[in-house]
């Protein structure tokens, strides 16, 4: 695994707090991201926010991949309003939200719009409205990030309380989620990253795979005051042809088979979000 300095993004280390006050009726929020395209991260996410649904949340999933979203792809939904229909005032965000497949809701974003492929503070404060409008909606908000450590999809994870980091055993996927633990560490001071590896091929691969980057994290990822950056391994979601078969098909694995092995690595990772949740609700429900 390369251990090659990350982009400058790196080099200012804050400690991180969360984007949001601690409000007894906001939404916890989970950023959904990975070093690399094409793990299965929006297959996650949709999958994920389907099993939370099952567990009686409400759960509202966000398209914060600006640029190049393909959750409506996934969820075999034709959108009339996005996001940047809301950002641009030709529609209010109340008529971009959607009910997916699943039983959760999903605002989705645009797709080849090049005005957000950077960061720009009207972008950022965009956002920010977005996010302050849904989290007293909803028990869960998942944002369904980009690829990658550009600014736009920094600025996403920074809103979340929690970061899943999708990852598959490939050693570019790899290479690439450990740079993205190194910028989110020194870039916003997280400290705790949660892991979830897709594509394995054998029990416990994930697990093992996780304590290999938690060692080079160690090793080249300098702890802060706040302590080491620890990274929990959430599950593993192994390969299978249902996977895709699933998204070809444009449906929901979770739904559409249940009892399929990918299916309920998905619910036991949703299982553990739920438990997060839980404790969650309750520390805020004595703040």
């Amino acid at each position: 695994m390369s251990t090659a300095p990350v982009p400058n993004a790196a080099r200012a280390a804050v400690v991180y707090r969360p984007a949001f006050p601690v409000d007894p009726k906001r939404a916890l929020v989970f950023a959904v991201t990975s070093g690399k395209g094409g793990v299965g991260k929006t297959f996650v996410s949709a999958n994920t926010a389907a099993a939370l649904a099952k567990r009686g949340l409400r759960v509202l999933v966000l398209d914060a991949d600006l640029g190049l979203a393909n959750l409506d792809v996934v969820l075999n939904l034709y959108p009339k309003t996005t996001l940047h229909d809301v950002f641009t005032g030709k529609s209010t965000l109340r008529e971009a939200i959607l009910n997916a497949p699943g039983g959760f809701d999903v605002l989705l974003a645009g797709s080849g719009l090049v005005e957000y492929s950077r960061l720009t503070s009207d972008v950022r404060e965009q956002f920010q409205t977005v996010m302050h409008s849904v989290m007293l909606d909803y028990d869960v908000v998942i944002l369904d990030t980009g690829a990658g450590i550009s600014d736009v999809v920094l600025y996403a994870v920074s809103l979340a309380d929690e970061v899943l980091l999708v990852s598959t055993p490939e050693p570019t996927s790899l290479t690439d989620a450990y740079a993205t633990v190194k910028v989110l560490a020194a870039q916003q001071g997280r400290r705790t990253v949660r892991v979830v590896i897709n594509q394995t091929l054998q029990p416990g691969e994930g697990r093992a795979i996780t304590t290999q980057l938690q060692r080079v994290v160690d090793r080249f990822v300098p702890a802060l005051g706040s302590g080491p950056v620890v990274l929990t391994h959430l599950g593993d979601v192994p390969s299978d042809v249902l996977v895709r078969n699933a998204v070809q098909k444009r449906q929901l694995l979770f739904t559409a088979m249940p009892g399929s092995a990918p299916a309920q690595a998905l619910a036991a990772i949703a299982a553990r979000l739920g438990d997060l949740v839980q404790r969650w609700q309750a520390v805020r429900s004595t703040s």
